[in-house]
């Protein structure tokens, strides 16, 4: 999982409808006392801590170290759910466990088919794997119009920082099916989604594009997140509202754990 260093308290404080939106797929996940689930990309604890509600017993991973301090701070004395630094596309665990889940955490991980394997070894037979990320086309007008405000106004290839993995149902499925897993469910739907004030999109692009600005001069980065807003407002910004609307598509899977691997 690409990495860099993330504000835990920004994500908490301005983007909290990651988790919010990931409630629907904790309900698909169904989890139930006494199974084991390993929460893949945990973040900050938040969906980790509602599985753990329903007790179960949770594993949550994540590659970045604020993060998972984070979630040790907010929810490492309850029991039922523990909290470590892994990295997705190599984590492995002793003892498997019932289920997979994750939730806008994968679309970070460019070795798909090393997470895929991971998390089928990860799974005991029979177990499921219940995840959500960005798919084919997800923030297509932000990533269009930042690396295009970056080449022509900084002279930077920012296509080569790109950090993200947006795969088709059919590529998806068959990473998946690779690995081993029969995948029952791959979905994938428009999912637009307001972020919170009128600095917005700036926000966004400080917690989720620091990619794109890595090696700028400070004066450079904030000059070009603010050309970039500048881009996008006619395209984004509702100025009735005052609002901005992030342009997500993201894909739904649902698989199982059936059988020996595959080559």
């Amino acid at each position: 999982m690409m990495t860099s260093r993330w504000d835990a308290a920004l994500y908490d404080s301005r983007l909290g409808f990651v988790s919010s939106f990931g409630e629907s797929l904790v309900d698909m996940l169904e989890p139930k006392p006494g199974e084991r689930v390993l929460d893949v990309g945990c973040g900050s604890g938040d969906l980790a801590a509602r599985i753990a509600e329903t007790g179960a017993t949770v594993i949550g991973i994540d590659a970045s170290p604020e993060m998972i301090a984070a979630a040790r701070n907010k929810y490492g004395d309850r029991t039922g759910v523990e909290f470590q630094i892994a990295r997705a596309e190599s984590f492995s665990i002793a003892d498997q466990v019932d289920a997979a889940f994750s939730n806008a955490a994968l679309h970070w991980v460019k070795d798909a088919r090393g997470a895929a394997a991971s998390m089928w070894s990860a799974v005991r037979p029979g177990g499921r794997f219940i995840a959500e990320l960005g798919g084919k086309g997800n923030i297509a007008t932000i990533v269009r119009e930042t690396e295009r405000v970056l080449s022509e106004r900084f002279g930077i290839d920012a296509a080569v920082r790109n950090p993200w993995y947006f795969p088709s149902v059919a590529e998806y499925t068959a990473i998946l099916e690779a690995a081993g897993w029969d995948v029952r469910l791959a979905h994938l739907y428009e999912r637009p989604t307001t972020l919170e004030g009128s600095d917005g999109m700036y926000t966004w692009l400080t917690m989720f594009g620091g990619f794109y600005f890595a090696g700028m001069p400070e004066a450079d980065a904030e000059r070009a997140k603010g050309d970039i807003c500048e881009a996008l407002a006619p395209l984004l910004f509702d100025s009735s509202t005052q609002s901005w609307t992030a342009d997500y598509r993201r894909l739904r899977i649902v698989a199982h754990k059936s059988g020996a691997a595959r080559s």
